[in-house]
Order: structure tokens, then sequence, then C-alpha cells
């Protein structure tokens, strides 16, 4: 008997401690409810207002659930109704259909709402940033057509500043997230996809491809770097005098599967985000434009 109640004492608290140790990282691991930017923030309320609506339907459920096992649960005295011969309640019928009716049309209404009012910019008396972002094995390649610098691997941006992410890929089809400044955008090789994101305050933000592209996946993560606008100038400055161009060449180099560390360029070919699209299937869209997109054939 006591070597029963140790037993039961032991699984309690591998329980209680594994309850603590995940309840500990909750801070560092859940980024997208603890949002850094309008976008974030945005996307935030909308995953809150879905959740709480949920749970106005799955708790009464479950609890009525547990009642009706308790209820009638087959034991010795139960004066519960025995009634094996039922019709339909139309009544009943009409509340469990209506209620989910109703919360996934105002979920819709919600997400409609905030999806079509984040493919504007977040801030409208902002210049944006344009930023045209391509997808390798297992790397991120960053350019910024109005400042004609890359980097890879780390993006800086302006604080409080709206910034246009150009994405594509020209490998595997992946997927462009920063958590804690708003949802994931697919890289698809012949397309070019828009994202609108926005810090607000300085600081680095983890980002991470989010869909599965082989053995480097793991290690294909980024930083976004926010920092104030007189400190970005002069970092774009600095890339400019301190590092190499990337040439058509070192573009193919770089492209190979394999990860790399961070890397800066003060220049990179005319053209090259463009000439990628267009190269992995999007001359066949006659319905893409590159060259009018905004902040695009700068």
């Amino acid at each position: 008997m006591s070597n029963g109640r140790n037993l039961s004492c032991a699984k309690t608290t591998v329980v209680t401690l594994g309850v603590a140790a995940m309840l500990s990282g909750c801070d560092g691991q859940y980024m997208v409810l603890h949002p850094s930017g309008p976008v974030g923030t945005t996307e935030e309320h909308l995953i809150l207002i879905s959740a709480g609506l949920m749970a106005a339907v799955i708790v009464p459920a479950l609890a009525f659930l547990g009642w009706i096992l308790v209820r009638f649960r087959d034991k010795p005295g139960n004066r519960a109704r025995f009634a094996p011969e039922w019709a339909e309640n139309r009544t009943l019928e009409v509340i469990w259909w209506s209620v989910p009716i109703v919360l996934v049309a105002i979920i819709g209404i919600f997400t409609a709402k905030d999806i079509y009012a984040l493919t504007n910019p977040p801030e409208k008396n902002v210049k944006p940033l344009t930023i045209d972002v391509v997808s390798l094995d297992w790397k991120w390649l960053f350019m910024y057509p109005g400042q004609h610098i890359a980097t890879v691997n780390y993006a800086e941006v302006p604080t409080g500043v709206p910034v246009q992410f150009v994405l594509t890929s020209d490998a595997p089809m992946n997927s462009f997230w920063v958590p804690a400044l708003g949802g994931q955008v697919y890289t698809m090789p012949g397309m070019a996809e828009k994202l609108w994101l926005q810090a607000d305050k300085s600081g680095e933000f983890y980002g991470h491809g989010a869909n599965f592209t082989g053995a480097g996946f793991a290690q294909m993560q980024f930083s976004v770097i926010s920092k104030p606008e007189s400190e970005f100038a002069s970092w774009v400055q600095h890339v400019k005098e301190t590092s190499s161009t990337l040439t058509n060449q070192g573009y193919v180099q770089l492209k190979q599967p394999g990860n790399v560390a961070t890397l800066s360029y003060s220049d990179y070919p005319s053209g090259l985000f463009e000439n990628i699209v267009m190269t992995d299937g999007g001359k066949y869209y006659k319905q893409m434009n590159i060259s009018a997109m905004p902040g695009m054939g700068n």
C-alpha cells in the first residue's frame, strides 16, 4: 500500500514539474501573443476573439458531457429515466445548429475585416520601406531596392516605419514568418507575394522558415533588427562602405544548398529579384506584372 502511495506521489511530482517547466517558457515561446507591432497586435486580437468564441461553445459542451456521464452512469439505484425510443427534438436541433453557425459567421466577419485591412500599410503617414526577399536552401536573401544593398539571414528596418516585404523563392516553397511582428506568407517560385510588417519598438525579432524544406531547415533562421531611422541610415552607409558586392556568380554560389552565417553586400545586380521570379516561372503568368509592384524595378 505504501509503495502504491509513493508511486502516485512520484507521478504527481513529475506532472507538476513538467507543467511548471512548460509554463516557465511561455514568454519566450509564444511570441505571437507578445506582438511588437500593429500587424501582430491585430492578429493577436483576432486570435483572442476566435479563441473566446470557440471557448463559449467548447466549455459548456464539455461541462454538459461531464454532467451526462455522471447523471446517467450505470450504477445501482440510478433513478435517471431510461427512454430508448425517442424522436428528434426540434428545439434542441435549432439550438445546436444555430449557435455554431452564428459563431462562425461572427469569426468570419472579424477575420475578413482584419485580413483586408492588413493588405494596406499599417501607418499611412510614413513613407514605407520595401525589402525583396528570396528564400533559398537553407538561407534568406534580403535585397533593399531603395538602398541597393543586400543581406543574408538578417534584415535591419527603421522603427515605426511600415515595411513591405515582397517575397519569392529560388528553392522549394517555404514560408516567411516573424512571429512577434505578424503572420506568415508563403514564398513560391515564380510568384511575388507581399507582406506588410512594422516594428513599433527597437529590438531584434526572431524569424524562421515555417515550411519544412529538407536537411538544413532547422537552421534556416533569420533576424529582423529594428532601430531608429538615424541608426538605420548609418547602418546602410556602413554596409555600403565595408561590404563586398553580390555578383551574379556570387548569387549562383549562394543559392547552392547549405547553411551560412549572416552576410552583407554593398550592391547587387540590377533586376536580380525580377529575374529570379521570371526565370522560376513568373514569365508564364500573364497577370504577373513585377515592375508595377511597389518597390520593384527600382
